[in-house]
């Protein structure tokens, strides 16, 4: 019953959040690795491009809420959501059309096109707190729980309580249809095979007539869906507060290094390691230990590697370490 206990401790506290997060970071990581796939430039803007479009449909799902629209037990934001990625698409294509087309008609240098991708990460982070302000902002609604720890152990009798929040459950149904319908898109249709092949070799698909800025155009699209859905998730989940997507940058683009930039599966799959590195490290073990030590071993202290203050710092270290020894990363990407 200990080992029981046990499990459903490191279920709650460690596998469910971390299955929600690391959904959340392959969202945003997928947008990244697009990005530099296709357009060949590490866009430091994703953070802020998450905010902005979570930011469309915060507003869009206080307007709902306003008029008595509401999705039950699931949050209205769902509903929200096109509206999210219309406004993140909109400032994406003119950001393309006013800065971003200048330097590919120059062939800048890709590290060019990372500071100048800085450079917009601060005037979108600041139109963003300009127009909804820098404070915590909540927006979710409908039932908090799947299932609540009380009626877990209610049902089960065990000591242990096992909580699913709606939100996560979301999240994770919400991701896999998202990333099924993208590999499908990129694998099955003519604009889809398009955008492969301008990424693996972009004189050759100009020579087969391909349109550049039609690839371009489609990128800048689906990078604005993945981005303000991972936003919306993640501010559903947690709460939405426009510094916070600009500190989601880091495990982000580390989630997409460590699998393999360039690489939609890399990223999909470094998600998932960021995630449970993050959330593992910076967990105290001792209930869990507690539950399957004999009594007079049972750990006093916390036994917490990490406090949860520095989880990015986990992030950082994989990120360090892959860069160092494996710069493709696990599935063998682009060299950063």
């Amino acid at each position: 019953m200990d080992i029981v206990n046990a499990l459903v401790a490191l279920a709650n506290f460690v596998l469910i959040p971390a299955v929600a997060y690391g959904s959340q970071l392959a969202l945003g990581a997928l947008g990244v690795t697009l990005i530099y796939g296709i357009l060949r430039f590490s866009n430091f803007a994703h953070g802020d491009s998450m905010a902005w479009g979570t930011m469309c449909a915060v507003l869009a799902t206080w307007g709902l809420q306003g008029m008595g629209v509401s999705l039950g037990p699931l949050p209205t934001a769902l509903l929200a959501i096109p509206a999210g990625i219309l406004g993140a698409a909109a400032l994406l294509l003119a950001t393309d059309r006013v800065v971003y087309r200048f330097y590919r008609a120059q062939k800048a240098k890709p590290v060019i096109l990372v500071i100048v991708s800085m450079g917009v990460m601060f005037v979108y982070n600041g139109l963003t707190r300009f127009v909804i302000g820098p404070d915590d902002q909540r927006f979710a609604d409908g039932e908090r729980f799947i299932i609540s720890a009380l009626d877990f152990r209610a049902m089960t009798g065990l000591d242990e309580g096992l909580a699913i929040k709606t939100t996560q459950g979301i999240t994770v149904v919400v991701a896999v249809l998202v990333v099924a319908f993208l590999f499908w898109f990129l694998t099955h249709t003519r604009t889809g095979k398009s955008m492969r092949a301008y990424s693996d070799n972009e004189d050759l698909a100009l020579l087969s007539g391909i349109n550049p800025e039609r690839v371009v155009l489609v990128t800048w699209l689906f990078v604005a869906a993945l981005a303000t859905i991972a936003g919306v998730l993640y501010g559903l989940d947690k709460s939405f507060k426009p510094f916070t997507y600009f500190q989601l940058l880091l495990p982000i683009f580390a989630s997409a290094i460590v699998g393999g930039m360039g690489s939609p599966l890399g990223a999909i799959a470094g998600g998932y390691i960021i995630a449970f590195s993050e959330v593992g490290i910076t967990y105290a073990w001792k209930k869990v230990l507690g539950h399957l030590l004999p009594e007079s071993l049972e750990p006093s202290g916390l036994v917490q590697l990490l406090s949860t203050d520095y989880k990015f710092a986990v992030s950082f270290v994989i990120l360090v370490i892959v860069l160092l020894f494996r710069p493709t990363g696990l599935f063998r990407g682009k060299s950063v």
